[in-house]
Protein backbone atom coordinates (compact mmCIF):
# COMPACT_ATOMS: atom_id res chain seq x y z
CA UNK A 1 0.00 0.00 0.00
CA UNK A 2 1.08 3.09 -0.80
CA UNK A 3 2.36 5.74 1.83
CA UNK A 4 -0.57 8.41 0.41
CA UNK A 5 -3.42 5.55 0.37
CA UNK A 6 -5.62 7.23 3.53
CA UNK A 7 -5.64 4.51 6.12
CA UNK A 8 -8.74 2.27 6.42
CA UNK A 9 -8.76 1.98 2.18
CA UNK A 10 -7.29 -1.23 1.58
CA UNK A 11 -5.34 -0.22 -0.78
CA UNK A 12 -8.61 0.46 -2.66
CA UNK A 13 -8.55 4.34 -3.55
CA UNK A 14 -4.70 5.73 -4.36
CA UNK A 15 -3.64 9.57 -5.08
CA UNK A 16 -1.48 9.18 -7.76
CA UNK A 17 0.93 12.01 -9.88
CA UNK A 18 2.69 14.94 -8.72
CA UNK A 19 -0.05 17.81 -8.71
CA UNK A 20 -1.67 18.49 -5.28
CA UNK A 21 -5.36 20.14 -5.02
CA UNK A 22 -5.45 24.32 -4.79
CA UNK A 23 -5.70 25.55 -1.36
CA UNK A 24 -6.24 28.96 -2.88
CA UNK A 25 -8.94 30.70 -5.08
CA UNK A 26 -8.02 31.28 -8.62
CA UNK A 27 -6.48 34.57 -9.67
CA UNK A 28 -9.59 35.47 -11.89
CA UNK A 29 -11.45 36.81 -8.77
CA UNK A 30 -8.50 39.28 -7.76
CA UNK A 31 -7.94 40.70 -11.43
CA UNK A 32 -12.11 41.00 -11.34
CA UNK A 33 -11.45 43.16 -8.11
CA UNK A 34 -8.55 45.18 -9.36
CA UNK A 35 -10.36 45.85 -12.59
CA UNK A 36 -13.71 47.29 -10.58
CA UNK A 37 -11.52 49.45 -8.20
CA UNK A 38 -10.17 50.77 -11.62
CA UNK A 39 -13.76 51.32 -13.01
CA UNK A 40 -14.27 53.06 -10.01
CA UNK A 41 -11.40 55.52 -10.06
CA UNK A 42 -12.19 56.23 -13.51
CA UNK A 43 -15.38 57.59 -12.78
CA UNK A 44 -14.77 59.32 -9.78
CA UNK A 45 -11.99 61.41 -12.14
CA UNK A 46 -14.88 62.18 -14.84
CA UNK A 47 -17.37 62.96 -12.15
CA UNK A 48 -14.87 65.67 -10.75
CA UNK A 49 -14.11 67.17 -14.30
CA UNK A 50 -17.21 67.62 -14.75
CA UNK A 51 -17.94 69.45 -11.90
CA UNK A 52 -15.08 71.52 -12.27
CA UNK A 53 -16.30 72.52 -16.24
CA UNK A 54 -19.93 73.55 -14.35
CA UNK A 55 -18.15 75.94 -12.25
CA UNK A 56 -16.30 77.94 -14.80
CA UNK A 57 -19.19 78.23 -16.36
CA UNK A 58 -21.36 79.14 -14.29
CA UNK A 59 -18.43 81.32 -11.41
CA UNK A 60 -20.89 84.23 -11.52
CA UNK A 61 -24.12 82.56 -10.15
CA UNK A 62 -21.97 80.11 -7.89
CA UNK A 63 -20.60 83.13 -6.65
CA UNK A 64 -23.54 84.80 -6.05
CA UNK A 65 -25.38 81.96 -4.10
CA UNK A 66 -21.92 82.13 -2.32
CA UNK A 67 -22.59 86.00 -1.30
CA UNK A 68 -26.04 85.30 -0.31
CA UNK A 69 -25.25 82.56 2.04
CA UNK A 70 -22.45 84.63 3.37
CA UNK A 71 -24.63 87.72 4.18
CA UNK A 72 -22.39 89.91 1.74
CA UNK A 73 -23.89 92.34 -0.90
CA UNK A 74 -21.52 93.42 -3.81
CA UNK A 75 -22.69 97.02 -4.70
CA UNK A 76 -21.75 97.44 -8.26
CA UNK A 77 -19.16 100.54 -9.01
CA UNK A 78 -20.25 103.30 -10.66
CA UNK A 79 -19.93 103.91 -14.17
CA UNK A 80 -17.29 106.20 -15.28
CA UNK A 81 -18.31 109.55 -15.72
CA UNK A 82 -17.07 112.05 -19.04
CA UNK A 83 -16.29 115.39 -18.03
CA UNK A 84 -18.50 117.58 -19.78
CA UNK A 85 -15.93 120.86 -21.40
CA UNK A 86 -17.25 123.78 -23.24
CA UNK A 87 -15.97 124.46 -26.68
CA UNK A 88 -13.26 127.17 -27.28
CA UNK A 89 -16.31 128.96 -29.66
CA UNK A 90 -18.50 128.80 -26.43
CA UNK A 91 -16.29 130.52 -24.42
CA UNK A 92 -15.57 134.52 -24.44
CA UNK A 93 -12.04 135.99 -23.62
CA UNK A 94 -11.65 139.59 -22.68
CA UNK A 95 -7.42 140.27 -22.89
CA UNK A 96 -5.95 143.01 -20.84
CA UNK A 97 -2.04 143.76 -20.96
CA UNK A 98 -0.84 143.78 -17.22
CA UNK A 99 3.37 144.34 -18.15
CA UNK A 100 4.93 146.81 -20.30
CA UNK A 101 5.10 145.64 -23.58
CA UNK A 102 3.05 147.78 -25.96
CA UNK A 103 0.69 145.81 -28.08
CA UNK A 104 0.49 142.61 -26.14
CA UNK A 105 -2.78 142.32 -25.73
CA UNK A 106 -4.01 142.54 -29.01
CA UNK A 107 -1.34 139.78 -30.31
CA UNK A 108 -2.23 137.56 -27.62
CA UNK A 109 -6.01 138.29 -28.62
CA UNK A 110 -5.67 137.57 -32.23
CA UNK A 111 -3.52 134.13 -31.38
CA UNK A 112 -6.79 133.09 -28.99
CA UNK A 113 -9.07 133.77 -31.98
CA UNK A 114 -7.05 131.82 -34.40
CA UNK A 115 -7.94 128.89 -31.78
CA UNK A 116 -11.63 129.21 -31.94
CA UNK A 117 -12.07 131.49 -28.83
CA UNK A 118 -14.27 134.70 -28.88
CA UNK A 119 -12.73 137.90 -28.24
CA UNK A 120 -14.36 140.50 -25.83
CA UNK A 121 -12.29 143.07 -24.62
CA UNK A 122 -8.87 143.92 -25.44
CA UNK A 123 -6.47 146.58 -23.66
CA UNK A 124 -4.56 147.67 -20.50
CA UNK A 125 -5.22 145.84 -17.11
CA UNK A 126 -7.16 147.71 -14.32
CA UNK A 127 -4.70 149.68 -11.37
CA UNK A 128 -5.70 146.12 -9.31
CA UNK A 129 -3.24 144.57 -11.47
CA UNK A 130 -1.47 146.59 -13.97
CA UNK A 131 2.38 146.11 -13.57
CA UNK A 132 1.89 143.75 -10.51
CA UNK A 133 1.25 140.22 -12.46
CA UNK A 134 4.60 139.12 -11.66
CA UNK A 135 3.73 135.59 -13.20
CA UNK A 136 2.98 134.17 -16.35
CA UNK A 137 -0.59 135.60 -16.08
CA UNK A 138 -3.91 135.63 -14.20
CA UNK A 139 -7.21 133.83 -15.56
CA UNK A 140 -10.11 135.44 -13.80
CA UNK A 141 -13.82 134.55 -14.02
CA UNK A 142 -17.00 133.65 -12.00
CA UNK A 143 -17.11 131.36 -9.10
CA UNK A 144 -18.90 128.47 -12.01
CA UNK A 145 -16.55 128.82 -14.61
CA UNK A 146 -13.38 127.56 -12.67
CA UNK A 147 -14.15 123.61 -13.64
CA UNK A 148 -15.76 125.03 -17.52
CA UNK A 149 -14.16 127.56 -19.18
CA UNK A 150 -11.33 128.84 -16.95
CA UNK A 151 -10.05 125.11 -17.28
CA UNK A 152 -10.61 125.40 -20.82
CA UNK A 153 -8.76 128.54 -21.24
CA UNK A 154 -5.98 127.35 -18.90
CA UNK A 155 -4.57 124.83 -21.45
CA UNK A 156 -3.68 127.95 -23.82
CA UNK A 157 -2.07 129.52 -20.88
CA UNK A 158 0.51 127.22 -19.26
CA UNK A 159 1.55 128.44 -15.68
CA UNK A 160 -1.30 130.51 -15.33
CA UNK A 161 -2.88 131.55 -12.03
CA UNK A 162 -6.56 130.50 -11.62
CA UNK A 163 -9.26 133.03 -10.00
CA UNK A 164 -12.85 133.70 -9.25
CA UNK A 165 -14.46 136.65 -8.38
CA UNK A 166 -18.12 136.29 -6.23
CA UNK A 167 -20.87 138.48 -7.89
CA UNK A 168 -19.22 138.55 -10.77
CA UNK A 169 -21.75 139.18 -14.22
CA UNK A 170 -21.47 137.63 -17.19
CA UNK A 171 -20.11 134.60 -18.63
CA UNK A 172 -16.63 135.89 -19.86
CA UNK A 173 -13.30 135.44 -18.80
CA UNK A 174 -10.25 137.70 -18.38
CA UNK A 175 -7.15 136.73 -19.69
CA UNK A 176 -4.47 139.32 -17.42
CA UNK A 177 -1.09 138.89 -19.07
CA UNK A 178 1.70 139.00 -16.73
CA UNK A 179 5.91 139.87 -16.96
CA UNK A 180 6.44 135.94 -17.18
CA UNK A 181 3.94 135.59 -20.28
CA UNK A 182 6.07 134.02 -23.51
CA UNK A 183 3.20 133.17 -25.59
CA UNK A 184 -0.02 130.79 -25.95
CA UNK A 185 0.82 127.13 -25.69
CA UNK A 186 1.86 125.29 -28.30
CA UNK A 187 -1.19 123.42 -30.06
CA UNK A 188 -0.31 120.58 -29.93
CA UNK A 189 0.77 120.46 -25.63
CA UNK A 190 -2.87 122.31 -25.66
CA UNK A 191 -4.95 119.70 -27.11
CA UNK A 192 -3.04 117.02 -24.99
CA UNK A 193 -4.21 118.83 -21.79
CA UNK A 194 -7.69 119.34 -23.34
CA UNK A 195 -8.23 115.28 -23.96
CA UNK A 196 -6.60 115.10 -20.36
CA UNK A 197 -8.35 117.63 -18.96
CA UNK A 198 -11.70 115.61 -20.34
CA UNK A 199 -11.04 111.88 -19.79
CA UNK A 200 -13.53 109.88 -17.49
CA UNK A 201 -12.77 110.16 -14.08
CA UNK A 202 -12.07 106.58 -12.30
CA UNK A 203 -14.39 104.89 -10.42
CA UNK A 204 -13.64 103.06 -7.66
CA UNK A 205 -13.69 98.95 -7.28
CA UNK A 206 -16.97 97.50 -6.18
CA UNK A 207 -17.34 97.00 -2.62
CA UNK A 208 -18.66 94.30 -0.71
CA UNK A 209 -21.25 95.06 2.65
CA UNK A 210 -21.55 92.53 5.33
Amino acid sequence: MSMLTPPGMGGQYRITGDKYPRMRPPRRRGRLVAAVVASVAVLGLLGWGTLQLIDVFTGGKKGAVASARTGCRTKAAPAAQVRTLPRPGDITVNVYNATQRTGLAKETADALRKRGFKIGDVGNASGEFDKKVKGTGILLGPPDARDTSLAVLATEVSGAGQRTAAGRKGAAVDLIIGDAFKGLTQPAAAQQALTALSAPTPTASPKKSC
